[in-house]
Parts: structure tokens; C-alpha cells; sequence
């Protein structure tokens, strides 16, 4: 292990910005986790569906404010993808190319699961398994992919976003929720909602581009961002009508997330604040080497671990099944105290088996990723040069 530590150590540019790498790998596991966390598989009646502790315990709302970090996973994914086109650019290279190497890098691992998980539900339905068990399951394994195919559609745009104000698609958000909530325009006014899916995760991805250019860079305007955003978030939950939970639950009339609200996009500004605000204690702590290993490595796999969590979780419970009996946190209906405690003592196992689905599958990502120089886990990224601040 120590070999493993220094070997990352000393290939790893000392002017890299590890900081950037660090929140990444945080959004990423807090996704993880926050899946882990709100999502039961209950079996009933021969059959599986999916609910939620937050529909029977709606006073665990603010657990899905810890566990919801997709803001912080735009805010990198502007980052990197403004510097990265503009040091392509720099180099000559074209649009294009960019493109296509951006894209290879964030699919290829997604082709493994869908034949896995193709030949999965073919196989369950030839041995008896009922459709609507079936359906669940790979409802829980596609369904977090959208977030792939908007992050995809913001990284084409980024040559025409990469300067753009992050209040002009806040404005946009803010119109559709005026129209969505405060006109009675039918299913017209519910059908323009799903603008804010676009224009709602292009505010942090406006930021992140903000940031690459060398902006939000004073303690003032990270904590404008997490204050304020806070703020917005609290009045529009205590006094507009918007969920507490910042992540769907199952039965609800409005979810936070499909499609985004303000709520959820002013809760992205506060997360991001915060995370701006985490990137030099970060950048501190990330000098040690085992710390910045650990980060390295994380970083290597982030697509292979997003897209098998739910398998490992959906694995774990599926052997459960054999013991004859619900286990509890695992199988049973989500109601109490009882079901939190359990599912926490759950979540080890979880992780072992996500382990077992990453030694099998974490290839696919790391395909041709080895170079001359190093890994492209320690490549890439720079910490920018002090500059004074410019606004986005």
C-alpha cells in the first residue's frame, strides 16, 4: 500500500489542483450514499417495489441535504470543462476531437451496464420473475443515467456556456416556476417544467466555467453563494409551498428533482458556496500523500462506482432474500427508527459488494486511460495562478 501511495505521490504534478479532484469524489460518494440511504426495496406479494424513509418519515427530509450533491458535480464538471477546452484549443486542437475524447470517457463504462443488466432482465423473465419486479429493478439501475445525458449535453455546450452568467439560466428557472406553480396552464405548464432540466443544471455548471476563468475566488462571494442560496432555499421551503426533501420521494405531488425547482437550484448555490469555500482546507489536506491517494483512486473509478452502486445494493438484497425471512433495513417497509438503524448497519455491506462489482468492471473505465507520464488520474487540471478576482 505505501508503494501504491508514493507511486501516486511522485507522478502526480506538484501543480496540480487536487482540490477539484477531491470534490468530485465527494459528489460522487454523496450520490452513493444518499441512494444507499433513500431507497428500500420491499418485497411484497412476490413481487419488489421500491419506496422511500422519507415517504414514511418525512421528518428525515433534511438527510437528503447532506446526500444530494449533483450541484457540486456540475460546479466540477464546468470547471474542467472550460479549462479543458480552452487548453485544447490552445493546442490546436479541434472541437471535435475534444468532444469525442470527453464523450469516449464518460460512456464507455455505461455499455457494460446495459448488457449486463440487458441479459439480467431477460434471464429474470424466463425464470418466472414477474414484469413488474423486473421493471423496478432496472428502473433503479437507469434511472440515475439521466444526469449522464444532461452533464453530456452541458460539456457539447461548453464552447457556447463557457461564459455565460449563471443568472441568465436562473432567471429561466425562475419564470418556469412562476408559470408551473403560480399560473393554471394544464398539463402545457408542467410539460414547460422539464426546460428547467437544462437551465437549472447549467447554474452550477455557469459557475464552475466562472471559477476555470479565475472568478469566485473571495471568501465573499463563496459565502454570498452559501448564504444566500441557503437562505432562498429556506424561505422557498417555509413559505412557497416546495418540498423539504431536496431528492424525489415516491407518491409525492412535487418532487425538488424532476424536474429541477428553484428550491433545488438556489440548494445547489449554497452547496456550491460551500464547496468553494472547502477548496483550500482541501487543497491543504491533500498534500499528504496516503489523503491524496485515496482521492486519486476514487477519481480513477468515479464512473464505474456510480454506475454499479444500485447493483451492489439490489445484490445484496436479492441474497437477503434467501435467508426465508424480511431482513430488516433490508427488505422491510421503511417506517421507523428501527429501518434507519438497520440500513446503516447495511451500508458496509453495500460497499462490499460495490467492491466486488468494481474489481470486475472497473476496466471498461480505465481503458486506454494509462499514458506516457502517468496515470490521467494525475494528469490534467493545474492550480490556477493568483489573479484578482473576475465575475462571471
Amino acid at each position: 500500500m505505501r508503494d501504491l501511495v508514493r507511486r501516486i505521490a511522485s507522478a502526480t504534478p506538484r501543480d496540480r489542483d487536487r482540490a477539484v479532484d477531491a470534490l468530485r469524489a465527494l459528489a460522487i460518494l454523496g450520490v452513493v450514499l444518499g441512494h444507499w440511504l433513500v431507497t428500500a426495496l420491499v418485497a411484497d406479494s412476490g413481487t419488489v417495489r421500491v419506496t422511500s424513509p422519507l415517504q414514511h418519515l418525512p421528518r428525515l427530509a433534511p438527510v437528503s441535504w447532506g446526500f444530494q450533491t449533483l450541484a457540486v458535480f456540475f460546479l466540477v464538471g464546468g470547471h474542467l470543462g472550460a479549462r479543458g477546452y480552452a487548453t485544447a484549443r490552445a493546442r490546436g486542437e479541434t472541437y471535435g476531437r475534444w468532444l469525442r475524447a470527453r464523450m469516449t470517457r464518460l460512456f464507455r463504462p455505461v455499455g457494460a451496464v446495459f448488457t449486463v443488466w440487458a441479459t439480467t432482465g431477460g434471464l429474470l423473465l424466463a425464470s418466472g420473475v414477474g414484469l413488474e419486479t423486473v421493471h423496478t429493478l432496472l428502473t433503479l439501475v437507469l434511472s440515475p443515467l439521466w444526469f449522464l445525458l444532461v452533464f453530456a449535453a452541458l460539456t457539447a455546450a461548453t464552447p457556447l456556456v463557457a461564459r455565460l452568467s449563471p443568472l441568465w439560466p436562473l432567471a429561466v428557472v425562475l419564470h418556469v416556476d412562476l408559470v408551473r406553480f403560480g399560473l393554471d396552464g394544464g398539463a402545457w405548464s408542467d410539460r414547460i417544467g422539464w426546460v428547467n432540466v437544462a437551465a437549472g443544471w447549467l447554474v452550477p455548471y455557469c459557475l464552475g466555467a466562472a471559477w476555470a476563468r479565475g472568478g469566485l475566488r473571495s471568501p465573499a462571494t463563496r459565502w454570498s453563494l452559501l448564504l444566500g442560496g441557503g437562505t432562498a432555499t429556506a424561505v422557498l421551503v417555509l413559505t412557497a409551498g416546495y418540498p423539504a426533501s431536496m431528492v424525489g420521494v415516491p407518491g409525492a405531488e412535487i418532487s425538488n428533482l424532476s424536474p429541477p425547482t428553484l428550491a433545488a437550484v438556489t440548494f445547489g448555490l449554497a452547496q456550491c458556496g460551500a464547496a468553494l469555500l472547502l477548496v483550500d482546507p482541501l487543497r491543504r489536506l491533500l498534500r499528504r500523500p496516503a489523503a491524496w491517494a485515496t482521492v486519486a483512486l476514487v477519481n480513477l473509478s468515479a464512473m464505474t462506482v456510480f454506475l454499479w452502486h444500485q447493483t451492489a445494493m439490489m445484490a445484496v438484497t436479492a441474497i437477503g432474500l434467501t435467508a426465508g425471512r424480511p431482513l430488516p433495513g433490508l427488505h422491510t417497509v421503511p417506517d421507523g427508527a428501527g429501518w434507519v438503524l438497520a440500513r446503516l448497519a447495511w451500508l458496509p455491506v453495500f460497499a462490499v459488494a460495490l467492491l466486488v462489482c468494481w474489481t470486475a468492471f472497473r476496466t471498461y473505465e480505465q481503458k486506454r486511460r494509462v499514458s506516457r507520464g502517468g496515470s490521467r488520474v494525475v494528469r490534467g487540471h493545474r492550480v490556477p495562478r493568483p489573479t484578482a478576482e473576475r465575475r462571471p
